[in-house]
């Protein structure tokens, strides 16, 4: 049974499709206090607009109960330098890649041989390793996370603004440039036919699919 603290509507309702029974909590003392006899499997933790809050409320359960933890954040930056938040989940929310990651922190071994696809390609979130028609891709991490951005938000139009406050963070440094080389790197990993996954929309930024 998945404790949820501060679910927005969007985690609901993936939560639903994905058939996961979740207890919507107020705080980490109703964590503690209403844990079910054979223990909570997890606790998801929506950091919202909040997310200091959400991170003190993590470090508590952390402490009291030692629950794997999942955050769902609007921003990679939010989770920055967070140890008790064992992984996380860029919000809008992909049915699939919670699923995916919520077996893992549930799994006995922490681990899933799971995958999220598209055509050929095949991206493992357990071990961060990528493949397009059985070849691994030689990715850097952040050129697996824009990969992963694309393949769970799939043929909406980002701005690279967007592209790079959901992937890097929107205090990091680098600018519109750093989205632009991270796109054309992968282009060239993923190969001429592939290539084309990932669309330039003009004046916008990119799409995938």
């Amino acid at each position: 049974m998945l404790a949820v603290i501060g679910a927005r509507t969007e985690l609901t309702e993936a939560l639903g499709a994905i058939g996961i029974t979740a207890v919507p909590l107020a705080d980490a003392t109703e964590v503690v206090d209403r844990q079910p006899e054979a223990g909570w499997d997890a606790l998801a933790i929506d950091l919202g607009v909040d997310p200091g809050r959400g991170t003190a409320i993590a470090r508590r359960v952390e402490e009291a109960l030692g629950l794997p933890i999942l955050a769902i954040a609007d921003l990679a930056s939010d989770v920055t330098d967070v140890p008790e938040i064992d992984d996380f989940l860029l919000a809008p929310i992909n049915p699939d890649e919670l699923r995916i990651r919520l077996r893992r922190l549930t799994s006995p071994t922490g681990t899933t041989d799971e995958t999220i696809r598209f055509k050929d390609l095949e991206l493992n979130l357990a071990t961060y390793q990528a493949s397009a028609g059985g070849a691994p891709l030689d990715l850097t991490f952040m050129e697996y996370e824009l990969l992963r951005f694309f393949v769970t938000h799939p043929t909406r139009a980002w701005s690279r603004a967007q592209i790079l406050s959901q992937v890097w963070g929107y205090d990091y440094f680098g600018g519109s440039r750093t989205v632009d080389v991270h796109v054309r790197r992968l282009r060239a990993k993923l190969g001429e036919e592939r290539s084309s996954w990932i669309a330039t929309v003009r004046s916008v930024g990119y799409r995938f699919g």
